[in-house]
């Protein structure tokens, strides 16, 4: 373990580096392949399975499961950043949920419908472990990096992420479409299968194997003497978010951003995770193979058009304002939740995609730094980003929830992305009822 100075240019590129690590398991897993395997297992059969005494469409199942994920996160990210903060350990604790969502990544190889059970188990702690170890990831930033050295860092980690995932994704993506060339035997729905299975292998060891060189740099931590570690420490996140929640009611325009935030971020990233089982499902693909092919292909196109939306967001922003820019990228997230219900063949999905990318980049981005603005100067920024991310997750939660219940009583995702769109709506009309100042207008 190498012993660098905060600041130091090799410790940030190593922290940063941890994207390249990780990022391939929120693409490949979460957002591309596994999608596209999970829906092909029923290509065969109903889209109905019995799970704990109920029949279940299975994305709806699937998005019961990540809400369930995503509510645990929720429940421990404060006791983690509580822990993170007084422990001094911390790169245990990543190491800890780095590879407990890595393993469970190899772990999706032996995902099938036979063995239900073990196989939401492994999909549920990949998804507990790359949050998980995303809190200490984060927590690191303050420590080995000057203010001003923050965002760049920030940002580079992010390029690292976005180049290291897409290499993996195409390499994934070669090993479907021509499993032959890879060595992989079966017929062309079986070999597909195969690799698909083995892209989920690949992220695991991928996982593993790049953030080793982030763990060699990175420091442990601020040593506390264990006999010191006490209840109040460990919910120490908890009283934190406690803290933020009391100061909100002395800033209003934060307390109306915040509100406006979690109901139109909800619907954003319930969109993002469910797209590729709507585009499976509810597009006209000629076959299997055109299905599995065009869906890598849309979210591809998803993430190069999410940088230049991401761009083009700043830009506007710039010229017209924080706040003015949220409200026009929610009227156009409306417009895409109705044309959505609309959408049937695979020309639709492809711009669709398109179109989903150009705004997805930038209402994250800027939703982060319109959020930033509005803080107040004297406070701990660190416990308002916690608060933010903790609200983000439970958004998730219900997003996913609402989307499961909408998609398992009509059998369509169609409508639960039209109501999804209400979400927007009300996002704007929230956004409209914050009152100016002069950072975020």
């Amino acid at each position: 373990m190498a012993d660098l100075p905060k600041g130091d240019k090799k410790l940030l590129n190593a922290w940063a580096f941890y994207d390249w690590a990780n990022s391939v398991y929120s693409l490949v897993i979460s957002s591309a392949v596994f999608p596209i395997f999970y829906e092909a297992l029923f290509s065969e059969r109903s889209h109905y399975i019995t799970v704990f005494g109920f029949s279940l469409k299975n994305s709806a199942l699937i998005s019961f499961v990540t809400a369930f994920a995503f509510l645990v996160v929720a429940f421990i990210s404060p006791i983690l950043s509580g822990i993170s903060d007084y422990i001094g350990n911390k790169k245990s604790f990543m190491k800890f949920f780095c590879y407990l969502g890595a393993l469970s990544c190899i772990g999706l190889f032996w995902f099938s419908l036979e063995n239900i059970y073990l196989s939401l188990v492994f999909y549920f702690f990949g998804l507990v472990g790359f949050w998980g170890s995303w809190v200490f990831y984060n927590s690191y930033l303050p420590d080995i990096a000057f203010t001003e050295q923050q965002d760049a860092i920030s940002a580079k980690g992010f390029s690292y992420g976005y180049i290291g995932s897409v290499i993996l994704l195409v390499v994934n993506l070669a090993m479907i479409m021509m499993p032959d060339v890879f060595g992989i035997s079966g017929t062309k729905g079986e070999a597909a299968m195969k690799a698909m299975r083995y892209s989920f292998v690949m992220v695991g060891i991928w996982w593993i194997l790049f953030s080793q060189y982030t763990y060699y740099y990175l420091p442990k931590g601020n040593k506390i003497v264990a006999s010191k570690i006490k209840q109040h420490i460990v919910f120490n996140g908890y009283k934190e978010l406690k803290k933020v929640w009391h100061l909100l009611a002395e800033n209003e325009a934060l307390k109306k951003y915040l509100a406006s935030f979690f109901v139109y971020s909800m619907a954003v990233q319930t969109v993002m995770l469910i797209a590729t089982y709507f585009g499976a499902q509810e597009i006209q693909w000629s076959s299997q193979s055109e299905s599995t092919t065009g869906l890598i292909i849309c979210i591809l196109l998803i993430q190069l058009v999410a940088i230049v939306g991401a761009t083009f967001t700043s830009k506007a922003s710039a010229k017209f304002g924080n706040m003015p820019t949220l409200i026009a990228i929610n009227a156009f997230w409306i417009l895409l939740c109705v044309l959505a219900y609309f959408i049937t063949l695979p020309i639709h999905f492809y711009v669709m995609a398109g179109l989903v990318g150009l705004v997805m980049g930038g209402i994250q981005a800027l939703s982060r730094s319109t959020y930033s603005k509005l803080l107040p100067k004297s406070e701990d920024t660190a416990s308002f980003f916690s608060f933010y991310d903790v609200a983000e997750k439970i958004g998730i939660v219900i997003g996913m929830c609402i989307y499961g219940i909408i998609d398992q009583i009509t059998g369509s995702p169609r409508f639960a992305i039209v109501f999804l769109g209400v979400f927007f709506v009300l996002g704007l009309v929230l956004l409209r009822r914050v009152p100016k100042t002069t950072e975020s207008h």
